[in-house]
C-alpha cells in the first residue's frame, strides 16, 4: 500500500478541548468534519492513546477550535505533542469558556459539542459531537494541513492519524539539532550551542535542553534561502520569496518580509 496516496486527502489542524475533573485539557485533531446540518453533528477521531481521549469518554464534551493560519505556532507544540497527564496544556494560554467548554484565544472559530455516538477503529474512537453552541472568533484563513507542514515546517506526531514512518536514509546524513518534544529541526544561521540559554523552541515553547544532536536527513548541497531577522524562520515555500505579496508575515514572529534576509546555507 503506497500510503502516500492519503496525503491528497483534505485535513484541518483543530485543537479538541475538554474537561478533566475541572481542569482544562486537551489534544491536536487534523480529522474533523460536519456529519449533518440538522440537528448539527460534527465528528473527530482522537487516539485512543491520548490522555484526551480518557476525558472526552468521562467528561462526555468536547469542543473543536479551528486554527488559523496567523494562530499562535506553540499552540500546535503545547497540545499536540505533549501529554495532558502530565503538563496543563493551558498554561501560559489565557482561554475563555465558551459553550461550556475551554477554548483557547487565538482561535478562528468553535463548536461545543455533546458526545452523542462512538465509532471505534484499530487505534483511534470516532467521537459524534452534536453541536449545541457555535462562534466565530476571529478573522483570518483556516490553517490546512499541508501550509502546516511545507510553511510552518510543523511534524506529524506519532499518534496523529496521517502519521507516516520516514523511512531511513541510505545518504550520508547531516547533523542537526532537533527538539525531541515536537521535532522541531533548527535550522537557523546562529550555531546552536551559541544561542542564548533561554532561547526556546518556535513551535513547542520548551527549552535548549530539550534538543537532541542527530542525523536531519540526507545532506544537501548548499542554496540562497531567506531567513527571518527576528525568530531565525526559514521560509521554504513553494511560492519565490521575491513574489510573496507585500502583506505576507513571518509565521512565527509575524515580522514583515522587510526583516528577512537572503543567505547561504
Amino acid at each position: 500500500m503506497d500510503k502516500t496516496a492519503f496525503f491528497n486527502l483534505s485535513y484541518g489542524v483543530y485543537l479538541c478541548t475538554t474537561w478533566d475533573e475541572g481542569r482544562p485539557t486537551g489534544c491536536v485533531a487534523n480529522s474533523a468534519m460536519q456529519i449533518t446540518s440538522e440537528p448539527a453533528t460534527l465528528a473527530v477521531s482522537i487516539n485512543r492513546d491520548n490522555y484526551t481521549h480518557k476525558c472526552i469518554k468521562e467528561c462526555g464534551y468536547f469542543s473543536i477550535v479551528v486554527l488559523a493560519e496567523d494562530s499562535d505556532p506553540k499552540l500546535i507544540g503545547r497540545f499536540g505533542f505533549l501529554s495532558g497527564e502530565q503538563t496543563d496544556k493551558f498554561e501560559g494560554f489565557p482561554y475563555t469558556v465558551r459553550g461550556k467548554l475551554p477554548v483557547p484565544d487565538g482561535g478562528l472559530c468553535c463548536f461545543s459539542c455533546k458526545v452523542v455516538g462512538e465509532m471505534e477503529t484499530s487505534t483511534h474512537t470516532v467521537f459524534l459531537g452534536e453541536v449545541f453552541e457555535a462562534e466565530n472568533l476571529g478573522k483570518g484563513t483556516p490553517m490546512t494541513y499541508a501550509y502546516y507542514h511545507k510553511v510552518l515546517k510543523g511534524k506529524t506526531a506519532a499518534k496523529a492519524p496521517t502519521y507516516v514512518a520516514e523511512a531511513p536514509a541510505e545518504q550520508a546524513q547531516e547533523q542537526k539539532y532537533v527538539c525531541g518534544i515536537c521535532g522541531y529541526v533548527y535550522d537557523g544561521d546562529v550555531p546552536f550551542e551559541e544561542l542564548p540559554g533561554d532561547w526556546v523552541c518556535p513551535l513547542c515553547g520548551m527549552g535548549k535542553e530539550y534538543f537532541e544532536k542527530k542525523d536531519a536527513g540526507p545532506k544537501q548541497e548548499k542554496r540562497e534561502k531567506w531567513v527571518c531577522n527576528i525568530c531565525g524562520y526559514v521560509y521554504d515555500g513553494e511560492i519565490p520569496f521575491e513574489e510573496l505579496p507585500d502583506d505576507w508575515v513571518c509565521p512565527l514572529c509575524g515580522m514583515g518580509k522587510s526583516e528577512f534576509t537572503k543567505v547561504l546555507g
